[in-house]
């Protein structure tokens, strides 16, 4: 079952995207001049030193944050066209977001807290479908818990279940592995890979960590806020690499099988 939109087979698009902070000699250029094409049904890495703008033009992408100029679309929606309002809904039906915090609520089970954008948004999430996301992500016996009761990796499914369960055109995880141990973090990414391969699903995810990057399709990567380099299927090796490339100085990871 595709979940990715059919309307384009370019699920987010950017032109000339510019983001600026501050103004005068305060100023700062967040991103400059980025082109970006992201297919639907594609796993795209977003990677950089810090301060390159990863994490700004994430932001963008996914209607966070406004542009300064330039334009972002997702399906045919221009995101800067869309007044607040407008804004939020779109968020809400099609888009998902993982993000380095679990952002649960406390008092509420695993499966209440996966159905609740469906529920705040006054509909009842299609039951097959919320059986076969759970089903995926490995949570069918721990519906019933809370968060408190859950490991930091069930947690973190727990968070991936509710980006998957409104059928988004695209989920944006912003270092979804970054607060959990090796083991649980690459549980988390088979099963962002695996919504890629098997429900067409479209991910964007940034992060810092070349392993991690290495289970997406394609890996691109800022510098000063524009794209520096790109690769497709991507291994951690010729990642990190690239970052070694970018950042001589802060080449400091650590080592990669080959």
């Amino acid at each position: 079952m595709s979940v990715a939109p059919t309307t384009t087979g370019v699920t987010v698009t950017a032109q000339a995207l510019r983001k600026e902070y501050g103004s005068g000699q305060s100023r700062v250029v967040a991103l400059d001049s980025v082109d970006l094409d992201l297919a639907a049904g594609r796993f795209t890495a977003i990677m950089g030193p810090s301060g390159s703008g990863k994490s700004t033009l994430l932001h963008c992408l996914a209607g966070l944050d406004r542009p300064t100029s330039g334009t972002v679309r997702i399906g045919d929606a221009d995101l800067a066209r869309l007044d607040d309002r407008r804004l939020t809904l779109l968020r809400r039906d099609r888009i998902g977001f993982v993000f380095q915090k679990f952002n649960l609520l406390p008092t509420l089970t695993a499966e209440e807290n996966i159905v609740l954008p469906q529920a705040i948004a006054g509909r009842r999430p299609d039951p097959d479908w919320l059986q076969q996301v759970v089903t995926a992500v490995g949570l069918t016996d721990r519906l019933g818990h809370r968060p408190a009761e859950l490991s930091g990796g069930q947690q973190q499914r727990v968070a991936v279940a509710r980006a998957l369960v409104t059928r988004p055109w695209v989920i944006f995880a912003d270092e979804p592995t970054g607060n959990l141990d090796s083991r649980s973090g690459a549980e988390v990414l088979r099963l962002l890979r695996n919504a890629v391969d098997t429900l067409g699903q479209t991910v964007v995810m940034v992060t810092h960590d070349p392993v991690a990057a290495a289970h997406a399709d394609r890996v691109v990567f800022l510098a000063d806020g524009r794209l520096a380099d790109e690769l497709r299927t991507p291994t951690a090796a010729r990642v990190l690499d690239a970052l070694t490339r970018l950042d001589p100085a802060g080449a400091g990871a650590p080592s990669v099988q080959r």
